[in-house]
């Protein structure tokens, strides 16, 4: 009874489905709205271009053929102690304490050469012997720092067995600890796999293990290494720059996967060296003083602290420490009488020590500080004209103006010469003796890889009165031509840093032909010329004092100045008159050294001035048609960013990060600029975006988007095309 009331109150049974239907799926909400949700993923590439005229290239890459892609590199973790099980920790004897291994225990590596990079990891091709390996190696410490330059003069860098005496631990060995641990392997498909498309994550590895050959081999060679670039002690590649410093050419050298295969990629490279030879010849370029008793003592220690040098007459090298703090005559040091006990021993000048004992004359340096080549508790001492630097030194203090000036013209080549260099580079390198890379199935061919080029059609310009102009060769000019947005010119002023031209008749001349241009030029508040009794002053003086001296007379702030330098280049004005004027009062300038004045040459100067204060001197033709793809049909926010960083000496510069962007949409010709300092050598861009709080954003991002949408009729970006420099392969 109680059954048959149950059955009475379930709901009949569903229905047969046909076995024709498909019964329909009930998706929830919440996983219909997920689907639903918008995917990013990067642009795919169109397609080839295929406009413009064909023409063959020749590029700086040169085909490399890969046999070996069934084998593995082995990675291997190294470590080095001392004796005592203290770790090594200077750069520079990682190779030698390896290469003794090597030497040593060649069998227990199974006869396998190693690539070694300089510090923690090496790699082998196949398995060693064990996952662990440890091994002692001693290698003769030549250069001592207790020695006291105590070679015979006729030694010639070998010591007789006086020497030997006096020296006692010179010739010292060292004991090391090499412990080798397996850390992973990286199969050689990868680099088949890349080439075919098919990039795994052992592929960036793989090309970083040839790479590591490359150094190494370039280290065998007596190579200066910076990074990839490689730098060999040939004369031929130094060019001098002044100061005591040359530009040391040489070469980068990477593999790179491209479309065609892999390729070996080589191209020119420079950097700066000290100038090899006599210490004092060096300093004397590099203070630009007339003789060493004008030098300055405590720049030149900071200079010298940690360069090589080589101490005549033994010809031992040594790493400088320091300087005495007196002079050599004065300068004292205990030294041991021969066959006599510990306390046997008397105080001796360095300058008597090297004249009366050793019978070596010294011309100078009696009166100058001695080259300190040993520990501070400890120094060694040796007479400064004794010293003479090593070649193949990094120079990286900053440069000079003028020197980066006289690098960069030194350092230009015409195509031609650039070939016959990067051939000669290839050759010298000699990568086919290279047995690492012979194991891998390597070969490089020495031959330019040769790839197919267009030259596209200039683009159509629009100048002022709706006049069109094609460019030709590259370039084009404003001759009988108007600008299409011109500004006027007023509230401004000109400044005389000591130009020898006439200054009445350079502005006669800007306001003649700014008319010719459209542009109204008024006449200048006032010229101010320098007074000459600061013309020798520094640089930060004579701005100031002519900042004041204008503001004294001028009525209110100016709009413009423009700037007479008495350099055509490398001012040393030029860097502090612009940051006074920009960073500090928000002044646009323009700077110009007027050697040859002629229509051309104001010309461009009213383009540059046009263009600081908001004008535009041309216009793309397509932008009064809207023919370009995406920009054309919906708002779209072209950005440019990039990183400037200090010389390479210059470790305290933040590096300035710089984005423009464009504005007033369909345009594509006027962008605004927004720059932020940031960390030295920092090459992320700290400052996109900077929340301050939960709704204030203080970034260049937001900055620059609120001024796109204020100059483009109040419309927001559909589309943002970012263009970014300086991203290197190691950046990505």
């Amino acid at each position: 009874m109680g059954s048959q009331e149950t059955e009475d109150c379930l709901p009949p049974p569903p229905p047969i489905v046909p076995s024709d239907v498909e019964p329909i799926k009930i998706v929830e909400p919440y996983e219909h709205v997920k689907r639903k949700l918008p995917t990013k993923v990067p642009m795919a590439r169109r397609g080839l271009g295929s406009k413009g005229n064909k023409l063959p290239l020749l590029t700086n890459h040169f085909k490399v053929d890969v046999k070996n892609t069934d084998g593995y590199f082995f990675q291997y973790s190294v470590a080095l102690f001392y004796e005592d099980g203290r770790p090594v920790e200077g750069k520079g004897s990682g190779r030698k304490i390896l290469d003794r291994v090597q030497e040593t225990y060649n069998s227990e590596l199974n006869g396998k050469d190693i690539a070694y990079d300089g510090e923690k990891t090496l790699f082998t091709i196949g398995s060693l012997a064990q996952n662990k390996l440890e091994f002692t190696v001693v290698l003769d410490d030549v250069v001592s720092n207790r020695n006291n330059g105590n070679c015979s003069p006729d030694g010639h860098g070998s010591p007789n067995d006086a020497d030997r005496k006096r020296l006692k631990k010179s010739y010292r060995s060292k004991s090391y600890k090499v412990e080798i641990s397996f850390a992973s392997k990286i199969p050689l498909q990868a680099i088949a796999n890349a080439l075919k498309g098919h990039e795994t994550e052992n592929y960036q590895e793989a090309i970083r293990v040839l790479d590591i050959i490359l150094r190494q081999h370039a280290a065998k060679q007596g190579c200066l290494l910076v990074r990839q670039n490689f730098f060999h002690n040939d004369p031929k590649n130094f060019t001098d720059v002044g100061g005591g410093v040359l530009g040391c050419r040489g070469l980068h050298s990477s593999f790179r996967t491209t479309q065609s295969g892999l390729s070996l990629n080589i191209d020119v490279s420079t950097t700066m060296i000290v100038r090899p030879g006599p210490v004092v010849d060096f300093l004397i370029a590099n203070q630009n003083v007339r003789d060493p008793f004008n030098l300055d003592w405590n720049k030149a220690k900071r200079t010298l602290k940690n360069l090589r040098v080589t101490a005549s007459p033994s010809n031992q090298e040594y790493k400088i420490t320091g300087l005495s703090e007196l002079p050599c005559k004065d300068q004292l040091f205990t030294l041991k009488k021969r066959g006599g006990g510990e306390d046997d021993s008397e105080e001796i000048t360095v300058y008597d020590y090297f004249v009366n004992r050793r019978k070596i004359p010294l011309n100078y340096s009696a009166d100058l500080p001695c080259i300190n080549v040993g520990k501070p508790k400890r120094p060694t001492y040796v007479p400064i004209e004794l010293c003479s630097l090593v070649s193949l030194q990094r120079y990286t203090k900053a440069l000079s103006t003028l020197q980066r000036s006289s690098l960069v013209e030194k350092s230009r080549q015409k195509p031609k010469e650039r070939m016959t260099v990067l051939q000669d580079a290839l050759r010298t390198s000699d990568y086919g003796s290279e047995a690492m890379l012979r194991n891998c199935g390597i070969s490089i061919t020495s031959g330019f890889t040769q790839v197919d080029g267009r030259v596209l059609q200039a683009p159509r310009l629009k100048f002022g009165n709706g006049e069109d102009f094609s460019p030709r060769n590259g370039r084009w000019n404003f001759n009988n031509k108007k600008i299409v947005q011109p500004v006027k010119i007023e509230k401004w002023a000109v400044v005389n840093f000591s130009a020898r031209c006439d200054v009445r008749g350079l502005v006669r001349d800007l306001i003649k032909c700014g008319g010719m241009k459209g542009i109204h030029v008024e006449q200048p508040f006032d010229v101010f010329e320098e007074n000459g009794q600061f013309r020798r002053a520094p640089p930060l003086v004579r701005v100031e004092k002519m900042f004041e001296y204008a503001q004294s007379k001028l009525p209110g702030a100016p709009k413009f100045l423009l700037c007479l330098l008495p350099e055509r280049k490398n001012s040393d004005l030029y860097g502090p008159w612009k940051k006074k004027c920009l960073a500090d009062f928000g002044i646009v300038t323009q700077c110009i050294a007027p050697t040859r004045v002629n229509d051309q040459y104001l010309t461009n100067v009213l383009l540059k001035i046009n263009a600081k204060l908001g004008g535009m001197n041309s216009l793309l033709g397509v932008e009064h048609s809207p023919s370009i793809p995406i920009v054309s049909k919906s708002p779209t926010l072209i950005l440019g960013m990039d990183v400037s960083h200090g010389s390479p000496g210059q470790t305290e510069i933040p590096s300035i990060a710089a984005v423009v962007s464009s504005r007033q949409w369909p345009m594509i010709s006027k962008y605004r600029a927004c720059v932020r300092t940031q960390g030295a050598k920092v090459e992320m861009i700290d400052n996109l975006f900077k929340p301050v709080d939960d709704e204030i954003d203080e970034g260049i991002i937001r900055e620059l988007l609120i001024d796109f949408y204020t100059s483009s009729g109040n419309r927001k970006p559909d589309n943002i095309i970012i263009f970014r420099d300086g991203v290197s392969l190691t950046k990505c």
